[in-house]
């Protein structure tokens, strides 16, 4: 088989796992293709590389191609998430004045309680907390609006400024934002630099959801069938092989290289055993499932996490009404994910819409082969969303 060279952008987080597990440890290799994989300086050129067609695949925030079909964001290109690459992996944080406040007030920084935790913020703070997150069209806005809207922060008690990943820290210790919502080892990285502590992990607020895709422009989908398949399988291999606790030492070893992360190993252990560090003097918290690659049919793009998105984002910013919120969850290509994984020998779930946050504990469901148990994906304040309501 000759070997066919895909380019792929991503950002350096642990999330970008699977594209460069795939590449590194000879997944894409075994299905005849090799991953040229391109790292971005931000989301905006990552979106931008592959609508306009400088590379054929990416590692892409979920609300993206979301958020491209309603016409929001200047950038209209038809975009297809054929897999989920990651569920859950972002952290909130605060800098170093709203620490010092905050353990001042008796606040424990437990990890785990998103009410406490914004309640001890609302207090902490006079007038709105100024959060940096790494794209206006991200999960970290998402969970962010969920979360303040619902707390005693409020709806105006978040404010929002884009800052690229790599450059959190720096920005937390240049006063520019009070805190951050950033996928790792960023938060991390700011911890161990004695910039701030961290607050909450995303999945305190939404407990399984869509972090990252692996997403490719639609007319590349469909002239490129083959390529699709190849490529899905390997990186649908790396994202089980990263499942295995055993994989994790040499995970963080590729992770941590300079051409992909390039910060030291033990930061991306963190997230990948999900014993995270959570203040500089070394206070240690555990989050099971912090980040998922496969367990769970982690990979299966729901359709109705994409309408769960599109409801959020047209409440927020607004359509020109020519595209629905059903009609943007199709950019979630669930027939694609069963149609190029069937080889696989995969068992990938029956339907492609669920009733979000209604997991409570992990549950068997109707599948292929009837193997699959869901992970809880309940959100903080036990709200169900119902895809078939709505438009």
């Amino acid at each position: 088989m000759k070997t066919v060279n895909i380019s792929v952008a991503f950002m350096p987080l642990v999330d970008a796992a699977p594209l460069i597990v795939a590449q590194e440890m000879g997944f894409a290799e075994t299905e005849g293709i090799s991953l040229d994989l391109i790292a971005a300086p931000s989301w905006s050129s990552v979106r931008d590389m592959l609508a306009f067609g400088r590379v054929d695949a990416a590692h892409l925030l979920s609300p993206v191609p979301v958020a491209m079909a309603l016409g929001l964001g200047g950038v209209s290109t038809p975009i297809s998430a054929v897999s989920i690459l990651s569920a859950n992996g972002n952290v909130l944080g605060v800098g170093r004045a709203l620490e010092d406040t905050l353990r001042a007030s008796g606040y424990d920084f437990d990890f785990k309680d998103p009410v406490k935790a914004a309640a001890a913020l609302a207090a902490a703070h006079d007038g709105p907390i100024t959060f940096g997150v790494p794209f206006p069209f991200s999960m970290h806005v998402e969970l962010l609006r969920y979360w303040g809207a619902r707390t005693a922060l409020g709806e105006d008690g978040i404010e929002i400024r884009t800052v690229p990943p790599p450059l959190m820290a720096e920005a937390l210790a240049a006063g520019d934002i009070d805190a951050l919502c950033v996928g790792e080892p960023w938060g991390s990285v700011a911890v161990d630099r004695g910039l701030g502590a961290l607050l909450l992990p995303g999945k305190a607020i939404w407990e399984f959801a869509p972090e990252k895709v692996l997403a490719v422009r639609t007319d590349w989908a469909e002239t490129e069938p083959d390529l699709l398949g190849r490529l899905m399988r390997a990186v649908w291999r790396a994202g089980r092989w990263l499942s295995s606790p055993e994989s994790r030492s040499t995970a963080g070893e590729i992770l941590s290289r300079k051409a992909y992360l390039d910060v030291p190993a033990e930061l991306i252990d963190r997230a990948l055993s999900g014993e995270l560090t959570v203040t500089s003097s070394g206070a240690q918290r555990t989050v099971d499932h912090f980040v998922e690659f496969h367990t769970g049919a982690a990979t299966f793009p729901w359709r109705s996490q994409a309408k769960w998105i599109a409801q959020q984002l047209q409440q927020r910013h607004g359509t020109n009404g020519a595209v629905s919120t059903s009609q943007a969850a199709h950019v979630f290509r669930s027939d694609l994910h069963r149609s190029h994984l069937a080889s696989t020998g995969a068992d990938l779930p029956g339907a492609s819409e669920k009733l979000e946050g209604a997991i409570r504990h992990a549950t068997a469901v109707a599948s292929m082969k009837g193997d699959i148990s869901l992970l809880p994906d309940a959100f903080f304040d036990g709200q169900i969303f119902d895809p078939s309501e709505g438009n």
